[in-house]
């Protein structure tokens, strides 16, 4: 999933990592492999990012552990989230790769919290990343 211009940050230069080392976890899976921090840049109030404690750039070098303990927290955080904000719902997304926009090489899932009236038109969602092939409605 690598591509031009990517690297292997490592751990002491990753701003994922140094804000895990830091305690800024806001959540944490039962078995300490996952951990939730709020999103630095958040494009909405509760903007969330579940990440692997272990530093790793990948989403398919995550061990079965990790992934599972990562998903399941990305579950909890986005059942706070939505009770925290009283959002109406919440994308959940990875950028999986340099070719997918993925910029912080620590595998990161968002969870953003969406409300009525945040876009004009929300249909399609994350489809919209390839914006000529998101939309597969007609008009009414």
């Amino acid at each position: 999933m690598h591509g031009p211009g990517d690297s292997h940050a490592p751990e002491e230069s990753c701003p994922l990592c140094g804000r895990i080392a830091a305690g800024e976890a806001v959540a944490e899976s039962p078995d300490g492999l996952a951990v939730a921090l709020r999103d630095a840049y958040p494009v909405s109030e509760g903007h969330t990012l579940v990440v692997p404690r272990r530093h790793e750039p990948d989403l398919l070098g995550l061990t079965g552990a990790e992934a599972a303990s990562l998903w399941a927290l990305v579950h909890a955080v986005a059942r706070d989230v939505l009770a925290a904000t009283g959002a109406d719902g919440l994308n959940v997304g990875v950028n999986a790769g340099v070719a997918a926009g993925q910029t912080v090489m620590h595998v990161h899932v968002h969870v953003i919290p969406r409300r009525f009236g945040d876009v004009p038109d929300p249909r399609g969602g994350v489809r919209w990343v390839l914006h000529d092939h998101a939309k597969y409605w007609k008009d009414e």
